[in-house]
């Protein structure tokens, strides 16, 4: 399989497209969960219409990944072709702050981590996969010029400690969390079982920024966005929580065939509690 990546690495990105998208189309014949989940969260979202445009999307996303992660740092830096409020960025420099960026499963989410670090130190949460192969990959590749923070307390602790020290961090705040490390908050209008350490880590003094690569037509590079949350997070860590997710709705409305529908964002977590109705979400 790496030697695999290794040659997909190579070939030009508008080719990675082209072949991702049939091979969305190919994961999504293949799997029953993944058609379900796809078409539920997609109508939950009244979204339905971008049905196929985004399993064609979620293809490329896959099919991408071995260049972002395999090439050398220029290169891939190079992608980004065009960025957008990046002076979020140099507001929080420019008084010493660190740097929470919210990236969710939206567009080419690891780039916008490679560009960030290429300029500046960055710590990003992760979950070690089971196969040691992608292990080896994600270690070889991603962690090559990011520090990689495991989503245990170890990692947490290093996520605190790079704050601290005025450097930016990084995780996905729509992934569905472990245990007794989220609450259910509304996402889309159904409760989601959310990660409340994007709210707790806000509460240091960091700057949260959201965060996207926007996929571009033809392999023509992607597209950085950078927002800031309108309004700073108030209230409880729930409702803070549920700001966040709000948050996140508005940025994927604005590139919805670009989210990855098929991840079970609502799934439950055993040891959760059953999540609440939909109008007491987050309450």
């Amino acid at each position: 399989m790496i030697a695999l990546f290794r040659f997909l690495s190579r070939l030009p990105l508008h080719v990675l497209h082209n072949l991702g998208a049939l091979v969305g189309l190919l994961v999504w014949l293949a799997s029953p969960a993944y058609r379900r989940h796809l078409r539920e969260n997609l109508a939950a979202a009244g979204l339905a219409a971008v049905h196929w445009a985004a399993v064609a999307e979620a293809g490329k996303g896959l099919l991408e990944l071995p260049k972002v992660w395999l090439r050398p740092q220029a290169e891939v830096v190079a992608r980004v072709v065009r960025v957008s409020g990046w002076e979020q960025v140099e507001a929080a420099w420019s008084v010493g702050r660190g740097i929470v960026f919210l990236t969710p499963h939206l567009g080419c989410f690891e780039i916008t981590a490679q560009y960030y670090a290429a300029r500046r130190p960055m710590t990003v949460l992760y979950r070690p996969p089971k196969q040691a192969w992608l292990q080896t990959l994600i270690e070889n590749g991603r962690g090559a010029h990011l520090t990689l923070a495991p989503a245990d307390l170890s990692g947490v602790r290093r996520l605190l400690k790079a704050l601290k020290a005025g450097e930016a961090v990084g995780l996905l705040p729509d992934q569905v969390p472990g245990k007794g490390e989220g609450v259910w908050a509304p996402f889309f209008g159904r409760p989601a079982y959310t990660m409340t350490l994007a709210a707790r880590l806000a509460e240091t003094g960091a700057t949260p920024i959201l965060a996207y690569a926007e996929r571009l037509s033809y392999g023509a590079g992607f597209h950085l966005r950078l927002f800031d949350l309108r309004a700073p997070l108030a209230g409880s860590l729930a409702e803070r929580t549920a700001q966040i997710n709000a948050a996140l709705e508005g940025l994927i409305r604005e590139c919805p065939t670009q989210y990855l529908w098929g991840y079970n964002r609502y799934k439950k977590v055993r040891g959760a509690g059953e999540p609440p109705a939909p109008d007491r979400a987050g309450a």
